[in-house]
């Protein structure tokens, strides 16, 4: 195998598989990168696989000699990523491998390197979907989804299911669902969009999207938001799903990743039908004062209280932490219902105004220990729901 290629394009493709190569591999060829050259398309191909995650990305090069070899992943990031610009050329004599393992040889203007390589027969090959769901759709209503849900799922493992997004589909697009048990995120896109005055159908998804339903690791799916950021909000990315496996087909790059097995919570029983108080603000100046006053929350219940004035209109956020200090805020509010006070995990909080796409938004409250939900005024159709914090009187 020979070929030539950028180091810029090098870099960018290696950075984006290194990601899906374990900390900690079960196996020493998963360490490793496949690198795949094909001289008749003139590309090179990388894949990293931990047997959960996968992804694959290719980029043109100029391949004198086809073939195909695995390269330690760490090592190789490391080195491409400290040479300078300009042209590398990779060079293996796939004849000269000795138990599985040979030198290569990697050029550049910077001088020659050489690296230990393994067979690429080792190395397994990612999953496929052969038989089951198909959606083609824009990445825009999956980055739409994702912004306003991701964040919301559990980093806890023994939670299997909740390290997930639930997606949902229906006639009119896709519903997201991310929860930890402490927080629920909500966000319904749409297959819609507003042409000259009129809502069409956009032309360019595909698929069944009724009763489509599966719940996606996060993982993957924060990948995949990285795999976005160099695209147009219009490109289209193919999803192939199964009973166990799903695939993200995007032009030259592919993910897959296994589903997660169980059922997701009826989440929707969790959201309150009817409210006592409702609260309007200006999203902005309530992040820029709830960041002021947290700097002097307890860091062991990141506790921030919250009073509703409805006779003045503000709502009023404090903290208190022994052998810190205390902090108190006032901004301006619409106010409808009754005074009262109901306090927050500031983190929770906080994720949840942040995910909130328009200026102003509305906070709905029943009791003190019962949930609020926070919406935008305007914009895509998102809940977030928060739990709130038992106040000690």
């Amino acid at each position: 195998m020979e070929f030539v290629c950028s180091q810029d394009q090098l870099n960018s493709n290696l950075s984006l598989v290194n990601r899906a190569v374990p900390s900690r591999p079960t196996h020493p060829v998963l360490g490793n990168v496949l690198v795949v050259a094909d001289a008749n398309k003139g590309r090179v191909s990388l894949t990293a696989f931990d047997l959960s995650l996968g992804i694959e990305t290719s980029f043109s090069a100029d391949v004198s000699q086809g073939g195909k070899i695995t390269l330690p992943a760490k090592i190789l990031n490391d080195l491409v990523s400290r040479l300078p610009e300009g042209e590398i050329t990779l060079i293996a004599n796939e004849d000269n491998l000795e138990n599985d393992t040979q030198l290569i040889l990697l050029k550049s203007a910077s001088g020659q390197f050489q690296i230990q390589a393994m067979n690429a027969e080792e190395f397994p090959e990612l999953p496929t979907v052969k038989e089951g769901e198909t959606l083609k759709l824009p990445i825009a209503l999956l980055t739409e989804g994702l912004k306003g849900s991701l964040f919301a799922a559990s980093s806890d493992e023994t939670k299997q299911i909740l390290t997930g997004v639930h997606v949902v589909g229906n006639s009119n697009g896709l519903e997201f669902a991310a929860t930890d048990g402490h927080r629920l995120a909500v966000v319904k896109t749409s297959l819609q969009v507003k042409t000259d005055g009129e809502e069409k159908i956009q032309e360019m998804s595909e698929g069944n999207f009724t009763g489509f339903s599966a719940t996606i690791p996060a993982r993957a799916l924060r990948e995949l938001e990285r795999i976005f950021a160099n695209r147009q909000v219009t490109d289209l990315i193919i999803l192939c799903v199964d009973d166990t496996q799903m695939v993200f087909e995007l032009g030259e790059q592919r993910l897959t990743s296994r589903r997660l097995d169980g059922t997701y919570p009826l989440y929707n029983k969790l959201i309150p039908l009817q409210f006592k108080r409702t609260v309007s603000l200006d999203r902005k100046q309530f992040i820029s004062s709830l960041e002021r006053v947290a700097v002097l929350a307890d860091q062991r219940n990141n506790l921030v209280k919250c009073t509703l004035d409805e006779e003045k209109g503000q709502i009023s956020l404090s903290v208190e932490a022994q052998g810190l200090g205390r902090a108190k805020e006032s901004i301006p509010a619409q106010i409808t219902g009754e005074s009262g006070d109901i306090a927050f995990n500031v983190k929770y909080l906080m994720d949840g105004l942040k995910a909130l796409p328009t200026k102003e938004f509305q906070m709905q409250l029943n009791a003190d220990n019962q949930p609020a939900i926070l919406t935008p005024l305007g914009g895509i159709k998102m809940i977030y729901l928060v739990m709130p914090v038992q106040i000690v009187r």
